[in-house]
């Protein structure tokens, strides 16, 4: 009788009467599996939490090591992106006028409602409003003339090499119902750059 047909023999009512062999088995298999289990109530039981930390703590770690991976593959764009802000930022400030150039800022704004045809009603600058780092200076504006005329001017201030922005714009026909031509008010705001003592650095072309 070979190995298998003894062991398909083999009456589990009746233990005592296997094969030393068989016998010698199934101690050996209760052996591991109490063993087994010593070790795992005793040793991997009271390790199990301490494991799931482990396991999201390498999670975390991973996932902070693919987002330093991909800035630092990343890196060459956005030094360049950088470069490219800073000289963006250079060319505005260079838009930007200094003290002793507002005055003939001033001159240039009130010279391109002249030349665009416009009559001059009010013209007064106002003092300046500091920000974080640059001071605005308001005007306050009111020209009288046709349509095109004040497109004109609008186009002439937008073309000026310093910067000039335009605010609370109001169009309204003059008193004189029979006069064709039309009243703008605005503000006109340029702006110069104020450097760590309040001066002026902006401005040199």
């Amino acid at each position: 009788m070979n190995f298998f047909d003894q062991l398909r023999s083999l009456d589990f009512n009746d233990i005592g009467r296997w094969p030393l062999l068989f016998r010698a088995l199934l101690i050996g298999l209760f052996f591991v599996l109490v063993v087994g289990g010593g070790i795992y109530y005793i040793v991997i039981k009271d390790q199990l939490p301490e494991l799931e930390r482990v396991q999201k703590a390498e999670q975390g770690l991973r996932q902070t090591f693919e987002n330093k991976q991909k800035k630092a593959v990343n890196l060459a764009a956005y030094t360049e992106q950088l470069n490219q802000m800073e000289g963006s930022f250079g060319a505005m400030l260079r838009q930007l006028p200094n003290r002793t150039e507002v005055p003939s800022l001033l001159v240039d704004i009130s010279q391109t409602g002249l030349a665009a045809g416009l009559d001059e009603e009010l013209f007064q600058p106002s003092g300046e409003v500091q920000r974080d780092f640059y001071a605005e200076l308001p005007i306050r504006i009111r020209l009288r003339g046709s349509f095109h005329e004040l497109a004109a001017f609008v186009s002439g201030v937008a073309a000026l090499p310093r910067i000039v922005t335009l605010h609370d714009i109001a169009i309204s026909r003059t008193k004189n119902e029979k006069d064709a031509d039309l009243v703008l008010d605005l503000t006109a705001k340029t702006y110069r750059y104020l450097d760590e003592d309040g001066g002026t650095t902006g401005g040199q072309r």
